[in-house]
């Protein structure tokens, strides 16, 4: 992104995680709805195929996207993109962070060990390190700005050490962020989704039901209208 006079009349998101499941969805549904949506993920296919979507849909006054295939455990990387977003716009508006690692179900007592560090480094450490980056650009639109993470609690259950522990890391982070950030903003929400018929679930739950699930798009249009 090259800088340029910053605006700050149209909303600006970020969400991180956006080439799948719901990360992809809330993503799309912003540009939907007007906002212009920084969409970040390592995948580059998917984000394009994201891209491809909200283009087909031409609808009147929607938003645009800005594609970002970058990975988020890379300092430079993140710390170049808030600065470019900065430039652009001065701000943002939403931060919605979908990123996320799944290392496989094991036993605590044989977790892989480049699993673990993967997981801590997506999970949690990155976690850590984007709030640091995303807070000024948060408070710079006032008091409506909003991060908003997404809770999957896991931890305590049998097999899923990895995932879990550096989950409950990460939104142990947020709810202290949270709690930080009452009187001086930005505003904060750990939301909770329904199941979801998402990739990552498959991975967990390999025998269910999807037709059982949640419906992604729903669920995002649901926690859009939090914001």
């Amino acid at each position: 992104m090259s800088p340029t006079t910053p605006s700050t009349s149209q909303r600006i998101a970020l969400v991180t995680g956006a080439s799948r499941g719901l990360g992809a969805a809330m993503a799309e549904e912003l540009a939907a709805r007007g906002w212009h949506v920084v969409a970040l993920a390592r995948t580059v296919g998917g984000l394009e195929e994201l891209d491809d979507r909200v283009k087909a849909k031409g609808q009147p006054g929607a938003g645009e996207l800005t594609l970002a295939p970058m990975d988020i455990t890379n300092d430079d990387a993140m710390a170049h993109l808030c600065r470019s977003i900065h430039d652009r716009w001065g701000k943002l508006d939403l931060w919605v962070h979908a990123a996320v690692h799944a290392a496989p179900l094991a036993p605590a007592a044989f977790v892989d060990v480049k699993d673990w560090d993967k997981s801590v480094a997506i999970n949690t450490r990155a976690t850590g390190v984007l709030i640091t980056m995303i807070e000024p650009l948060l408070q710079a639109a006032g008091g409506s700005a909003t991060a908003m993470f997404l809770e999957d609690p896991r931890a305590g259950e049998k097999f899923f050490g990895a995932y879990g522990a550096s989950k409950a890391a990460q939104i142990a982070l947020a709810r202290s962020w949270q709690a930080e950030a009452v009187k001086t903003g930005p505003r904060v929400l750990i939301e909770t989704p329904v199941p979801l018929a998402t990739a990552t679930r498959a991975r967990f739950f390999p025998g269910e039901d999807r037709a059982l699930l949640g419906d992604i798009r729903a669920e995002a249009t649901r926690l859009i209208a939090r914001v």
